[in-house]
């Protein structure tokens, strides 16, 4: 445990992509088998569930510490992160434990799931006593379901190839499902990941590592000739990949979750396929006979479901389009151009009932900018833009050609700071995760927001004070005018204007609810977002779909700030 969190440490104190590489592969050349296979699952994106509920560390950690609540609400206050707050507050560990990382997850933290509240703290207080202020930290984001670090899976992979003298893309390939929950890290696969000599064909359901998309910040016509593209829409979907090999059919997503018993349909669509074939491509929401798919918002409400009725199957039916070919006969595609993948896929689906993503065509750029503006009517969100000599890569890469995703504009609406909360990692101490709301509607000017405004200052100061809410009189026929959370962000900002908003959050805070702040709305951002869809689960009625911060609007007065019925107007149409 105490390499591991000497590593973690490293990793969250540098910024330069050679010194966290470096530090990885030490690790992983040091580490016993058992314990890197832990550290692959965790860096590469493993999630761990919450063990402990967030209330149970924090009494326990109070009641270790001698600290009255109104005391470690102020240092967690000050310090921003639940993890970090206890770390500096417990006493001095009576002991120290030699105990590696696997025999801290397996044998104490795991186990922690379940058990009473009580045995939870007295287990907590056993732990907490054998660990530093550094291994303290680490453990309580490990438990608490919070853990992050600043590496991505393609560092991981790089340096696990440096320490095991084989090359990155047999790594990425081997790593294909290594964070699938279902799957416990172990010595063995640690070893099968960096064993010497070629694979195993024993594991047929094993998917390719996807290759990503680059997002195209200059105009098209910089690309060269059009007619050295392929364009093909964007949709809005869940990423996957379709394996059929030795007689079975495995649905992978991009996120390397395996999905196959989430969509019956598409595996009933697949039975024809020839075994040894793998197929790149979107799972889809879409209705029988429609032109274009379903909102997004329709897919995400059958995911969440724990049991496919015929009902959750008839309401939101799902399809498979494809658009590439990895593996046809068994035969490694990867390295054919991509005009001929294409047009081996078109041929191998023909008589299935599988789609293939349609190829957009136009005489030039200016044609193709003209089909990208109907994305939105098309149900999609742009082109992709594919070289028809790429390769089929690993990761974002252009080392075997390139795949554009040309957007189009994001939504973008003009709401006010409502709510922040700090955020994680280097900005724990600085307020960086925003809650914005618009109005319910329109003010007549900018003295009746002014107005909105100090009945809600009011309001906070009476519940502070414990007093009833004051009676607010309205004219007839008008609902009273207010603010009404939609959306939280937080990204879109440069560290210079986090820090300029932290100021001005600290200076207008009214509540407090644990780590949230509630703000006297003073500010007024642009937000972006990709779509939006009818929500029964959020007061205002709305979700949103990737939101962030496209800037901070100094020059709009709070009155100015868009409506619930600005967002409503940009609602797809009712099927």
């Amino acid at each position: 445990m105490r390499q591991f969190a000497a590593l973690y440490l490293q990793l969250d104190a540098s910024t330069a992509t050679g010194d966290k590489v470096a530090a990885l592969a030490r690790y992983f050349a040091e580490a016993p088998a058992e314990d890197a296979a832990w550290a692959v699952y965790f860096l590469a994106g493993g999630r761990p569930r919450q063990l402990v509920p967030a209330a149970v560390l924090r009494a326990t950690a109070q009641q270790l510490a001698g600290l009255d609540d109104w005391l470690f609400e102020a240092c967690y206050q000050a310090v921003g992160d639940l993890a970090e707050t206890i770390a500096h507050v417990l006493p001095a560990p009576e002991r120290a434990s030699d105990g590696g990382l696997a025999e801290w997850v397996e044998q104490r933290l795991l186990p922690l799931r379940g058990l009473a509240p009580a045995e939870q703290a007295a287990r907590l207080a056993e732990h907490w006593a054998a660990l530093d202020a550094t291994g303290r930290f680490l453990h309580v984001k490990l438990i608490g379901g919070g853990f992050r670090v600043g590496v991505s899976r393609l560092l991981v992979q790089r340096a696990l190839a440096q320490a095991s003298g084989l090359d990155a893309q047999r790594i990425a390939q081997r790593m294909m499902g290594y964070t699938d929950a279902r799957a416990t890290p172990s010595a063995e696969r640690y070893r099968a990941l960096v064993a010497p000599g070629e694979d195993a064909a024993t594991d047929a359901g094993r998917p390719y590592p996807f290759f990503l998309a680059h997002p195209l910040q200059a105009e098209p016509p910089t690309l060269g000739p059009v007619a050295d593209w392929l364009a093909e829409w964007k949709y809005d979907g869940i990423r996957a990949q379709l394996v059929c090999r030795a007689g079975g059919c495995w649905i992978w997503s991009r996120g390397e979750e395996l999905v196959t018993e989430r969509f019956p349909e598409v595996v009933a669509a697949a039975t024809g396929l020839p075994d040894g074939t793998v197929l790149d491509g979107e799972i889809l929401a879409w209705h029988p006979g429609d032109e274009r798919p379903a909102p997004f918002a329709l897919l995400q409400q059958r995911i969440g479901r724990k049991t496919l009725t015929k009902k959750v199957l008839a309401d939101a039916p799902v399809v498979f389009v494809a658009y590439d070919l990895l593996e046809a006969g068994g035969r490694d595609l990867r390295a054919v151009p991509q005009h001929e993948r294409r047009a081996r896929l078109e041929a191998l689906l023909a008589p299935t009932p599988l789609r293939v993503s349609p190829e957009v065509t136009a005489p030039d750029w200016a044609g193709l900018a003209a089909l990208r503006a109907q994305a939105r009517e098309r149900g999609v969100e742009g082109l992709m833009l594919k070289q028809r000599g790429a390769a089929y890569g690993v990761g974002r890469t252009k080392a075997d050609g390139v795949w554009w995703k040309w957007k189009i504009e994001p939504y973008a609406v003009d709401c006010v700071l409502v709510y922040a909360q700090a955020g994680h990692g280097r900005r724990a101490s600085v307020y960086t995760d925003y809650s914005f709301a618009v109005w319910n509607r329109a003010p007549r000017d900018a003295a009746e927001a002014e107005a909105a405004v100090e009945a809600l200052v009011a309001a906070a100061g009476r519940r502070s004070a414990a007093e009833p809410d004051a009676e607010v009189e309205v004219d007839a026929g008008e609902p009273p005018l207010r603010l009404v959370s939609f959306a939280k962000a937080y990204s879109g900002l440069s560290d210079a204007e986090f820090a300029a908003v932290d100021r001005v959050i600290r200076q207008t805070t009214l509540e407090k609810f644990g780590p949230v702040r509630s703000v006297r709305p003073t500010l007024v951002f642009e937000l972006g977002f990709e779509g939006l869809a009818e929500s029964g689960r959020h007061k205002s009625g709305i979700a949103v779909r990737f939101p962030r911060m496209l800037r901070l609007r100094a020059d709009k007065p709070l009155h100015e700030a868009d409506t619930l019925a600005t967002l409503r107007a940009l609602l797809p149409p009712a099927r």
